[in-house]
Formats: C-alpha cells, sequence, structure tokens
C-alpha cells in the first residue's frame, strides 16, 4: 500500500458513525478497490461507442451540409481529446490518492453547504444524459420489437420504460456490474459499428464524400464551438473524475493514468464520430437508430445492430450517467447507494429526451450541451486552482467530513467565481467553457486573496497568514 494512500485509510478509520455520513460517501480503501488498468480502459472505451457521441458526429451535418469537413473534425477532435485527457488526470488525483468521491471533494473549495449547490449542476446534466441515452436505447429496442412481431408492436415509450427499468436493476450491483457490462459492451459495439463503416463506404461513399469529406468547411466559429462541444459531451464526466479514479487499483502514476483516459477516447470516440458524420451525410437523418435503419435495409441486420445500439446506451449510462448523480442524490438525501440510483433512474424517466434530438436535426442536444458546460467549465477550474496552487495538494480529509469543522457553510469566493465565470461564459457560448474555466479560474484566486478576508477557507491556503 503507498503511504499515501495509507495515511488516509488511517485517517477514514477517524470518521466514526457519528458523522452522519453515509458509507458510500466515505474515502474507498485499498482493499475495495476492484478496477484494474485494462477493465478502466474497457470502461471508457464503452463510455465513448454510445449513440450521444455519435449524434454529435451527426451535428455536424445541417441540411444537408457539413459546418466542418473530416480533416478538420479530426483536428478538433484530437484538440479536444487532449484537453480532456489532461484535465482528467489533473482532477481525479485527489479521488485516487484518497478514495474520496467528486461531492466530497467540492467541500474543499465550496463548503459542505455550498457543495450541494455546485453537486446539482453536475447531477442534473448526468440525469438529462441517462434519460437521453435510454431514449435512444429505447428508440432500437422497439426496431427490434417492430422486427420480431412483423410490426405488430411499435411504442418506443414501452421500450424506453423498459430499458429504464433494466439499468435501475444493473446499477443497483455497482462498479463490480460497471466493469463486466464495460468490457462486454466495448468489444461487442466496436465489431457492429465496423460493419458499419463497411457497409456506408460500399454503398455511400460517393454522397459522404461530397457532403462532408471535401465539404469546404470552416476554420473560424463553428470549428471552436465543435471542439467546446467535444469539451462539453466530457466535462460532466472529467469533473466528477474521483467518482472513477477512488475505483482503480493504487500504484498507477499520473502519465499512465493519461494514457488510460487518452486511448480509449481517441479511438472510441473518434470512431463513433466518424459513423455519426457518415450516417447524417449519407441518410440526412440526425436520429442513428433511424439513420440505421435507413442504411441498414435488412430486417435481421437491423435486429443486431439495434441490439448494439441498446447495449450502448446501458454501457454508457452505468459509467457517466448514473454514479455521479447517485452520489448528489445520496449527499442529499442521505439515501444508501441502492436507494439513490433507483430515484435517478425514475428522474431520468422524466427528463424528456426526445426533444433533443429531432429527425431533422440534433442542434437541441449541442445546445443542452454548450449550457451546462458554461457552469461545469468554472467549477472544475475552481477546484483544480484550490487544489494545486492554493492548497499546494495538502488536504486534510478528515476536515472535509466534519459539518462544523473548516469546510463548514459556504465559500462565498468560490460560488462568485463560478457565476461569474458562468457569465462570462455566456457571452459567447459557443467558446464558453473556454472562457468560463480561465475566468472562474483567475477570480477564484483574486477573491481567495482580496476579499472576505475573516473567511475559514483561507485555512491551508498560501493566503493563510
Amino acid at each position: 500500500m503507498s503511504t499515501g494512500l495509507a495515511n488516509h485509510v488511517m485517517e477514514d478509520r477517524q470518521l466514526t458513525k457519528d458523522t452522519g455520513i453515509v458509507e458510500s460517501l466515505k474515502p474507498k480503501n485499498e482493499s475495495d478497490r476492484t478496477v484494474g488498468s485494462i477493465s478502466y480502459m474497457f470502461m471508457w472505451v464503452g463510455d465513448g461507442v454510445n449513440l450521444g457521441n455519435m449524434t454529435l458526429g451527426a451535428s455536424l451535418i445541417v441540411a444537408g451540409t457539413a459546418t466542418l469537413n473530416i480533416f478538420q473534425t479530426f483536428v478538433a477532435a484530437l484538440i479536444a481529446i487532449g484537453i480532456i485527457s489532461s484535465v482528467f488526470v489533473l482532477n481525479d488525483r485527489l479521488g485516487y490518492k484518497t478514495g474520496i468521491p467528486y461531492v466530497v471533494q467540492l467541500r474543499m473549495s465550496f463548503g459542505i453547504k455550498g457543495s450541494i449547490i455546485s453537486s446539482f449542476l453536475r447531477g442534473i446534466p448526468g440525469i438529462i444524459w441517462y434519460g437521453f441515452q435510454s431514449w435512444i436505447g429505447g428508440t432500437a429496442l422497439n426496431e427490434i420489437v417492430k422486427v420480431i412481431s412483423g410490426g405488430a408492436f411499435d411504442n418506443v415509450a414501452v421500450c424506453f420504460l423498459v430499458i429504464q427499468l433494466v439499468q435501475i436493476v444493473l446499477s443497483m450491483y455497482g462498479f463490480h456490474a460497471i466493469k463486466w457490462v464495460e468490457i462486454l459492451a466495448s468489444v461487442v459495439i466496436m465489431l457492429a459499428l465496423i460493419y458499419v463503416f463497411g457497409v456506408l463506404i460500399q454503398s455511400h461513399r460517393d454522397v459522404i464524400a461530397e457532403r462532408w469529406v471535401y465539404s469546404e468547411g470552416s476554420w473560424g466559429l463553428p470549428f471552436f464551438a465543435f471542439i467546446m462541444m467535444f469539451l462539453g459531451n466530457y466535462a460532466a464526466i472529467f469533473l466528477s473524475a474521483a467518482d472513477y479514479s477512488r475505483e482503480l487499483k493504487s500504484g498507477i502514476g499520473d502519465i499512465k493514468r493519461g494514457f488510460l483516459y487518452f486511448s480509449p477516447i481517441l479511438i472510441a470516440y473518434g470512431f463513433v464520430l466518424t459513423i455519426g458524420a457518415m450516417l447524417a451525410s449519407a441518410t440526412g437523418i440526425s436520429n442513428p437508430v433511424k439513420a440505421f435503419a435507413v442504411v441498414v435495409d435488412n430486417p435481421y441486420i437491423t435486429v443486431g445492430v439495434s441490439a448494439f445500439i441498446v447495449i450502448g446506451a446501458v454501457a454508457v449510462n452505468m459509467v457517466a450517467n448514473i454514479v455521479p448523480p447517485a452520489y448528489v442524490i445520496t449527499l442529499i438525501t442521505k439515501l444508501r447507494y441502492k436507494a439513490s440510483v433507483v430515484v435517478t433512474g425514475l428522474l431520468a424517466l422524466c427528463s424528456f429526451p426526445w426533444i433533443l434530438v429531432q429527425d431533422s436535426s440534433a442542434k437541441g442536444l449541442g445546445i443542452f450541451i454548450l449550457i451546462y458546460s458554461a457552469f461545469l467549465g468554472p467549477i472544475v477550474s475552481i477546484l483544480l486552482v484550490d487544489y494545486y496552487i492554493l492548497r499546494k495538494q495538502n488536504v486534510n480529509v478528515v476536515e472535509l467530513y466534519q459539518e462544523n469543522g473548516p469546510f463548514s457553510g459556504y465559500n462565498p469566493s468560490a460560488i462568485f467565481a463560478m457565476l461569474i465565470g458562468a457569465g462570462v461564459a455566456f457571452t459567447e457560448v459557443e467558446i464558453g467553457w473556454f472562457l468560463g474555466f480561465i475566468t472562474a479560474g483567475i477570480a477564484y484566486i483574486l477573491l481567495t486573496k482580496y476579499a472576505f478576508k475573516d473567511s475559514r477557507f483561507k485555512k491551508g491556503t498560501i493566503f493563510e497568514n
């Protein structure tokens, strides 16, 4: 056991039952960490090969014309994935070293009460994504049942409900179930997408080349807006990086963990993004499930592809959209983990995901990503500035759990910095994540140093004296 982790295990023993902390929110001990490097990579491959990411690729095609050509698309993707991996490995470090979840990490910067506000800004997008992925999965399940029943059954709403109930049951088994679902899903879905890629190249290469590959595209605002949407798509996930790294076995350095993020995201997201743009170019339909049905005009193959889509929807929800909101609900309600994942699933049923993506356009999904990421960029910036610059990576984990300790109440510097960052982000929402990230970090340093001079949150920072 590493020295750092051993110290935090000793600190965990100080967290007595009278703190009122639910067991699932306490630091994760080394013996409880079950996810190895290979499983961790498969987890992120499984998260990347999903219909949300494919829909983001489809959003490049508007009214039959690409806003970015293929070269511009991949340059933007590489830039975004590089930033994503870097932020991931920086923000996952506290959770990896100490075993604490994201909702407890927030207390370091925002305070125990203030963390509730910032937790909602991660939990709500997660629940909406949960509902969106389930709707896509329900649409695919409906295609399967429609073929099997000879057209006698055609009800997406019922299939959506079935998918949601299955996911609620699976999620109750925690990360052990997530690990195996992701390994199975990542292998099966990649094989299915390779087949679809072959079909598109064989039958639709000319129209794809005309509408996307050789399109003029743009190196201007649409290029940077796509990077921001890419970042926004992962903003909620790498913000709560501690929820994942606390499950990873100890002894893995920063560079290797960065590789565990970069390589699977590049492989999975790059391929899925390509398929999404190709499908939209070939069919003019932004909903990948319906586009698949047009491209693969064979009922048996449609059943197979749709089955993979269902698996993909479940896989991404298991990683990205169930665990973080469940921890938020646990924090607020004191419910146990299993009860929290049930509540999360029920809330996702009420998220109206069909509004985000219409047959003709996926613009609603892009707008949704840009809006919520305007808040998430500032939050992750504040966490990084606090941990690396103000506290020099020295945090007393026990104090994060003390209701009347130095992290009780609200940290006004963090709240105001978040609002300032979000306000600046909304002035140019297409590049809002970047603007909010930079502005909030600077504002947080200045507010901590010059404002609220009697704030207890200066303790342990470079501005304590």
